[in-house]
């Protein structure tokens, strides 16, 4: 079975009952092109894979045929396929959303709808899954699920979750560390030589055997875990590839550092960067295990991964807008404009894809919402932007610190300007032919320049919790 315009298609070239067809998808041969067909996702991707496929030989053998489906286009097929996206949301995603919406603490009914119609609105998500036919919500959908299960102490199934998250798309180590360090925590505040080591026995335990269940037809070859792990992290590939909107792609137009640096250099570097990135927030979740603070921690941990590691995709960042989505309640404003950033980030991809009409509608659709629900333009107070404690922190050392609402609102306008007429520019312009990558490079950098900020922002909310905070067992 073979994959098709990253989707799946069937080989019937290996007999089902005697060798699993999925345990080849990650080698190269004669009819397995690992350049076009081939598997770079963890086991559950390829088992969903074969499920879609087979779904989709009953429909029209065509779709799934061996060697003659490749680069195979139909109308009929694009809907199947998005089609089994939407199924994919109903079934794992949406359902995930609603119930973490139902149960925000502190909230009107209003508001909880409002929330859940703008993260189901974003357009980030939309656009990659349904448009470049992808299925980041399961993996994001089983992240949330596992969110949820904490948020009421119910850590070996949230653990079992985010387990089967990180086992359909290994990007989900962008969310392991606040997942491992809010456990831990908790296990702490048991105390390790009592009933908190007895739970982290129970989850370790839980971990192995989620991990085992999902890799048992791999189990029965080392040469065959080798090989799926030699896919998942293609470190050979560099540093970077596309124009991303990390630290790396953005410093490399000014300083060379792919060519300057070796590349056994540049991974230890980003290896260290990363590292020292997540440290603030994982520490302080370590310490003082509270639900806000864990859910600041993913996208501080999140953020810091697609910023500073090694080898990252344009739609890395979504790991990143799903946990500012479960954000936007409580920060408005600051989500909302994240969201848009991130969205925008991915321009050059979208536009490679023809999908900049849809990106146009979806994310004005998005900003209406958000603008009308959550009147974003008012919330930009000190309160509103919880920087209270920041500020009061700052005002101990410089009294005339304060953080202004007019300046957070001159400072979005000109960001929406901004990214508007980049936007405009990338769509009806030709770039000169010394700069061919003059568009998408600008928008990286642009992009990258916003995410240092979001980062230090998420950073300052998650170590200036208040200790009364974190206690809350329940999300606001």
């Amino acid at each position: 079975m073979e994959l098709n315009d990253n989707y799946c298609v069937i080989r019937t070239y290996y007999p089902l009952d005697c060798v699993p067809w999925f345990l080849f998808r990650y080698f190269n041969t004669t009819d397995n092109n690992l350049q076009y067909w081939g598997l770079d996702y963890p086991p559950l991707t390829a088992y969903h894979s074969l499920l879609c496929a087979y779904v989709a030989q009953l429909i029209d053998p065509s779709w799934v045929a061996l060697h003659t489906s490749h680069g195979y286009e139909s109308q009929p097929h694009k809907l199947f396929m998005r089609t089994t996206v939407l199924v994919a949301d109903m079934l794992i995603y949406i359902p995930a959303v609603i119930l973490y919406c139902c149960y925000l603490k502190d909230a009107s009914n209003k508001k909880k709808i409002s929330s859940a119609l703008c993260i189901l609105l974003y357009p980030g998500l939309i656009l990659i899954d349904y448009g470049h036919f992808q299925y980041n919500s399961v993996s994001l959908g089983f992240a949330l699920w596992g969110m949820l299960f904490l948020s009421y102490d119910l850590d070996v199934w949230g653990s079992i979750a985010f387990c089967f998250a990180l086992n359909y798309k290994q990007m989900e180590l962008y969310h392991s560390l606040p997942f491992f360090c809010y456990l831990l925590g908790k296990c702490f505040k048991k105390g390790l030589m009592g009933k908190g080591l007895l739970s982290l026995m129970k989850l370790g335990f839980t971990v192995v055997v989620s991990f085992a269940f999902c890799w048992l037809p791999f189990c029965m070859d080392v040469r065959q875990i080798l090989q799926v792990l030699r896919r998942l992290f293609p470190v050979d590939r560099g540093l970077f590839e596309d124009k991303v909107a990390n630290i790396w792609c953005t410093i490399s137009v000014f300083f060379k550092i792919k060519t300057i640096l070796s590349a056994e250099t540049q991974f230890k570097l980003s290896l260290v960067l990363t590292f020292l990135a997540i440290l603030p927030s994982c520490i302080k979740l370590t310490m003082q295990p509270s639900l806000r603070g864990f859910k600041y921690s993913l996208g501080c941990c999140a953020l810091s991964f697609f910023l500073f590691s090694f080898q990252v995709h344009e739609k890395s960042i979504l790991l990143v807008s799903i946990p500012v989505c479960l954000l936007i309640n409580e920060i408005p404003f600051m989500s909302a404009w994240f969201l848009l950033v991130s969205t925008f980030s991915m321009l050059p991809l979208l536009l490679k894809d023809g999908l900049l009409l849809s990106y146009i509608v979806t994310t004005l659709a998005f900003l209406m919402v958000c603008g009308t629900s959550f009147s974003i333009l008012e919330k930009t107070s000190e309160a509103d932007l919880k920087l209270k404690m920041f500020s009061a922190s700052i005002r101990n050392y410089i009294p005339w610190f304060k953080i202004f609402p007019k300046t957070m609102k001159y400072l979005f306008l000109v960001s929406i300007t901004m990214m508007g007429i980049l936007t405009l520019m990338s769509a009806t312009l030709d770039p000169p032919q010394k700069l061919p990558d003059l568009f998408p490079l600008t928008i990286s950098v642009v992009s990258c320049l916003h995410f240092l900020f979001f980062l230090l922002y998420f950073n300052v909310i998650a170590i200036w919790e208040s200790k009364s905070s974190s206690n809350q067992k329940k999300s606001n």
